[in-house]
């Protein structure tokens, strides 16, 4: 059995918290250059292709520039910073709820994504992290959606990232959300909700299908006030995309600020940081798999609707 040839060491630095991306030229292809094959892979098109190029600008593991007309060789690898597009700075902080020399935890606010992904890189809990650290070499354990607020753990050393991964993969982490939605007086609570649901490429919402459930959500009532809302404790027992929102959503009672359930809404500007999401990862607990330490951790932020409904209603 042939030996996948080890990926060699980035030969670029980060940028604003960045990691350069890293292409590897696939097996089978038809292509006649490396150039050839970065235009038909990549999004920006031949031109900006050409330039980079042209600037030196995608390399190869010993750092130097790669030539575009480089016969194409399965295997290769090349590296090459994207120009991110402007975006707008997410202007509340990344709390540090805890850090020592294997892992930081961090309490994000609503509208920051966890990783870089999409429209969303620098602005991002990792890149920043990075950034307001000085670790380049920190990496997220696990992601929280960015409209989500909470706690979100990311490790130190890359060499263990997979241990504090697979605690989350075998559902070893213990997680409580809160969230503030409606309060329905027939809803019969505490239950456990159980159903499929599926995440389809390219679709923004989740669904809920017919066949053995792959999704488990405890939902309690924590309290409710004479305005119609209700604070509830969301303990989820599998990680299903936007799970704790469907299954809400599911109960008659979707959360507040949600702009995907019950129905998808026009999209928010960028720059509006009005009516977050009213959910947020309050608690983690688990058993460090480095030090045998026993965490728990707990958010110390407030849901805006239900401290004060009316200022969050106005997009105070």
């Amino acid at each position: 059995m042939r030996r996948r040839r080890p990926i060699p060491p980035a030969p670029l630095p980060q940028r604003e918290g960045v990691d350069p991306v890293r292409v590897r030229l696939p097996a089978g292809g038809q292509w006649a250059t490396v150039r050839d094959h970065l235009v038909q892979r990549l999004s920006a098109g031949a031109g900006v292709v050409d330039g980079m190029f042209a600037a030196g600008l995608i390399v190869g593991a010993d750092g130097r520039a790669v030539p575009a007309d480089t016969p194409y060789a399965p295997g290769l690898f090349l590296w090459f910073h994207r120009e991110p597009a402007a975006e707008v700075p997410v202007p509340f902080p990344l709390e540090v709820v805890h850090r020592d020399e294997h892992i930081v935890v961090v309490d994000k606010p609503h509208f920051l994504a966890t990783t870089p992904r999409g429209s969303h890189v620098t602005q991002t809990a990792l890149a920043r992290l990075r950034r307001e650290l000085g670790v380049p070499e920190l990496g997220a354990a696990h992601r929280l959606d960015r409209l989500t607020a909470g706690l979100v753990l990311f490790t130190v050393r890359p060499e263990e990232r997979g241990a504090y991964q697979t605690l989350f993969r075998d559902r070893l982490v213990r997680k409580e959300y809160e969230a503030v939605a409606p309060y329905d007086p027939a809803l019969e609570l505490p239950r456990t909700v159980r159903s499929r649901i599926v995440k389809e490429r390219g679709v923004l919402t989740a669904r809920e299908v017919e066949g053995e459930p792959n999704a488990l959500t405890r939902v309690e009532l924590v309290a409710h006030r004479p305005d119609g809302l209700g604070r509830y404790r969301l303990v989820p027992g599998t990680g299903q995309t936007h799970q704790l929102r469907v299954h809400m959503n599911a109960l008659g009672v979707p959360i507040l600020g949600d702009p995907l359930y019950p129905e998808v809404t026009g999209p928010v500007p960028a720059g509006d940081f009005r009516r977050p999401l009213q959910l947020l990862a309050r608690t983690l607990e688990f058993t460090d798999p480095v030090t045998g330490v026993e965490h728990r951790f707990a958010s110390g932020r407030v849901l805006a609707a239900w401290t004060s409904y009316e200022a969050w209603a106005a997009g105070q």
